[in-house]
């Protein structure tokens, strides 16, 4: 074993975070045993052998102004996806309900659109959220956009515990996957979020055409926002998206990404969300091998998921339990 690797390895047992190259020599390295584990052994000293499981309602479909290239929603792309307004409080606190019988903990309501400003809207939602919380005692999250300070707060003062707000991808990629809002949004937007007292949830989606180094270039960039929980997306291809016919990442590559995310956020919930079986195929049971220690169970916000018996199963084949958090998202366990 050569002398930088060596010290690589002391530094991620010791301090822990390693930094970008430092992350990017590791993830390179032709023995992924060795890769798979150092990212089980830091997950494992964080995180224990416990899963995070969270899912995600779309309260509200499609009409999106902005351009991004991998999504159904746009305006700007016909991709035949369902539209609909926000929808009645009753069904959010039904779905929070299926999602907890499902063994998620985290419950998140998703809405189309650049940001979710209108106060009928923001109403209704501070409604389902105290429901999700006194009814069906489940850590509710959301992630509406662009919004208000004002707005957060009567979010806040609903009883949310979490906002989730994505950068994406890497700042010098981002351009090339959307122009209709900026890189710098999406970092104030998490800012305020985390200003609001918020717990903060941002991450990417990785198969879009970036490299590994932007892969490590956004994992340093959420680093710096210092968020709670990292959720890793993989692109699902949709048909009249200017992404319809990106490749995939392959089983190698994928694991050696999420792999790297760990080794740059050692302590942070690193999930697995959305893509995690058409990118990984077989192999998505090796996501927690290879530093996750989260994942989304259910359907996806345009896409079926799996089935969540079926991952309940995996989970106890694995032996991993599920953590346990209370409704303000605290570890029960801790």
């Amino acid at each position: 074993m050569d002398v930088i690797l060596n010290d690589i390895i002391d530094k991620l047992e010791g301090v822990g975070s390693l930094s970008k190259d430092e992350a990017l020599y590791l993830v390179s390295l032709d023995d992924i045993s060795l890769i798979s584990s150092l990212a089980e052994k830091a997950r494992r000293r964080y995180k224990g052998n416990l899963a995070d499981l969270c899912s995600v309602i779309s309260a509200k479909s499609g009409s999106c102004p902005e351009d991004c290239a991998f999504c159904a929603q746009s305006v700007h792309y016909q991709t035949g996806i369902m539209e609909y307004p926000l929808i009645r409080v009753d069904k959010i606190v039904k779905a929070a309900a299926d999602a907890k019988k499902n063994g998620a903990r985290r419950f998140c309501i998703s809405t189309s659109g650049r940001g979710t400003g209108k106060d009928d809207e923001i109403s209704s939602i501070c409604e389902a959220i105290k429901k999700i919380r006194n009814e069906v005692s489940i850590s509710p999250c959301a992630t509406l956009g662009l919004m208000s300070s004002d707005h957060l707060r009567a979010l806040k003062e609903a009883g949310l515990n979490r906002y989730h707000h994505n950068l994406e991808t890497s700042e010098g990629y981002y351009q090339k996957i959307c122009t209709t809002h900026s890189f710098s949004e999406r970092v104030e937007m998490v800012k305020k979020v985390k200003e609001s007292g918020l717990s903060a949830c941002v991450g990417g989606i990785l198969g879009i055409g970036e490299s590994m180094e932007d892969r490590a270039d956004l994992a340093v960039a959420i680093r710096d926002l210092d968020p709670d929980s990292v959720p890793i997306n993989f692109l699902m291809p949709i048909i009249g998206t200017p992404l319809e016919g990106t490749a995939g990442l392959g089983h190698d590559e994928a694991l050696r990404s999420i792999a790297l995310f760990r080794f740059i956020m050692p302590s942070k919930e690193i999930r697995v969300c959305g893509g995690r079986v058409s990118a990984l195929g077989e192999s998505h049971r090796l996501i927690f091998n290879f530093g996750a220690d989260g994942m989304m169970v259910g359907n996806y916000l345009t896409r079926s998921g799996v089935d969540p018996k079926e991952d309940l199963r995996m989970l106890n084949d694995l032996s991993l339990g599920i953590r346990e958090i209370d409704v303000s998202g605290r570890d029960i366990q801790a």
